[in-house]
């Protein structure tokens, strides 16, 4: 295959010829270069102290925040392990867990060390923090990983694999110029977020308020004002009998996302399957529970994009006779009073079944009429389009972020 003019085949795939592919030793400093915290033997909880030196985890790195965090250690203690101190500008990595998770360490942190779960990189001058911090977050570098993870389990992260890892090595200008770009887009990508959990905690206080009980309301039974169904245990479907594709789908626990179907990534079944009961062939304006696993998830089922049907952890909620709007029912499940509910259920227990010989019991307030139900159900579903529109929005510049993150990397694009 014939090469892009000024570029040239690495282990990364093409790049520009004024770029190199180095490994990660290249760009560490010789002297500490990389580490690992102490093993937990170390740092055993008899060990720790209220104040004194600080222990960081991973902890600091989801939140980005490195005040967080109560584990310390004396003086002499921390002496002994002292290579493994964090000071500002290290650049430290989550190792387990959510793994490839970075952070700088900024100006005026704790004098204190890292634990087990993170790795340090003391940079040289080579290589900017903010550009490798990028690509840590890059699919390049997440393929790599996967690759040298052995048998391909991605269960965590070790020194070994992290000095395997190819990384592009522009010239200093340009990596500059390209963790601003990317820097840019989290900005805009943070302000979004941001948006949108403002506007949740607002909905969250309209539900409150909505949804508390009033002059006129009724307390009922959910078992005697709505029929529950499920598949019956003995009849759910087998992994082995999922289809990427097909005509009918199936629901699992799997598949709701923010109180709806994530219909994208339902898997199927054959019509056999679909047929088997009617009773559970999902319908518009049914309210789905799940009852295994995560128990309680909530999903209203405003659109049906094909036939579909339910494997055995979920349950689907009608009323009878219409005696309350299923909208409505849907928001009061999504709200704290379920919650509650769930909560005084599951108390002093390690329940991850909802049996329905105890939901049928669960007692909820209810407007007394449908036109003041609908009202309600209209108002908080405004607030959740206006959500979703935001969220449309979050995916939209996730996926530019990606796309940009991916051609800058490797000198697709060129802002130098």
């Amino acid at each position: 295959m014939e090469l892009s003019k000024g570029y040239k085949q690495t282990d990364i795939g093409l790049i520009p010829n004024q770029w190199k592919v180095v490994d990660t030793p290249e760009i560490l400093k010789q002297n500490g270069g990389i580490k690992i915290g102490p093993f937990g033997s170390q740092l055993k909880k008899e060990l720790l102290i209220s104040k004194g030196f600080k222990v960081y985890g991973q902890e600091n790195i989801f939140d980005k925040d490195m005040s967080i965090g109560d584990r310390y250690l004396t003086k002499s203690h921390f002496e002994k392990l002292k290579s493994c101190e964090l000071k500002s500008g290290d650049f430290i990595v989550s190792m387990m867990g959510t793994i490839g998770k970075t952070f700088i360490v900024p100006e005026g942190i704790e004098r204190g060390i890292m634990d087990s779960h993170l790795l340090r990189l003391r940079l040289n001058e080579k290589m900017l923090s903010s550009f490798l911090s990028h690509y840590f977050d890059s699919e390049i570098l997440k393929e790599q990983v996967y690759s040298l993870s052995v048998g391909g389990i991605m269960d965590g992260l070790s020194s070994k694999i992290v000095k395997q890892i190819k990384i592009p090595l522009p010239p200093l200008p340009e990596q500059t110029a390209i963790a601003t770009v990317l820097s840019d887009t989290d900005q805009l990508i943070q302000a979004i977020q941001k948006k949108i959990a403002k506007k949740r905690l607002i909905k969250q206080g309209a539900m409150q308020e909505l949804l508390r009980p009033k002059e006129g309301w009724v307390e009922r039974k959910l078992g005697d004002c709505a029929v529950l169904k499920a598949r019956i245990g003995w009849q759910g479907l087998t992994t082995d009998e999922y289809q990427d594709s097909g005509d009918f789908g199936l629901i699992t626990g799997t598949d709701f996302k923010n109180g709806f179907i994530d219909w994208d990534n339902c898997v199927f079944v054959e019509k056999n399957r679909f047929d088997q009961d009617k009773n559970i062939q999902i319908k518009k304006e049914d309210v789905l529970v799940t009852k295994d696993g995560t128990i309680g998830k909530v999903a209203y089922i405003n659109q049906l994009p094909f036939p579909s049907t339910l494997n055995s952890g979920v349950f689907v909620i009608r009323p009878k006779n219409k005696e309350f709007q299923p909208h409505f029912f849907y928001h009061l499940l999504m709200s704290n009073h379920f919650d509650e509910y769930l909560g005084k259920l599951t108390a002093g227990s390690t329940i991850s079944h909802l049996y329905q010989k105890d939901f049928v019991h669960y007692e909820f307030p209810l407007p007394g009429s449908k036109e003041e139900q609908d009202k309600i159900a209209t108002i908080l579903s405004d607030m959740d389009s206006e959500i979703e529109k935001f969220e449309v929005k979050l995916s939209k510049y996730k996926e530019l972020k990606q796309g940009l993150m991916q051609n800058l990397l490797t000198g697709k694009i060129r802002l130098v």
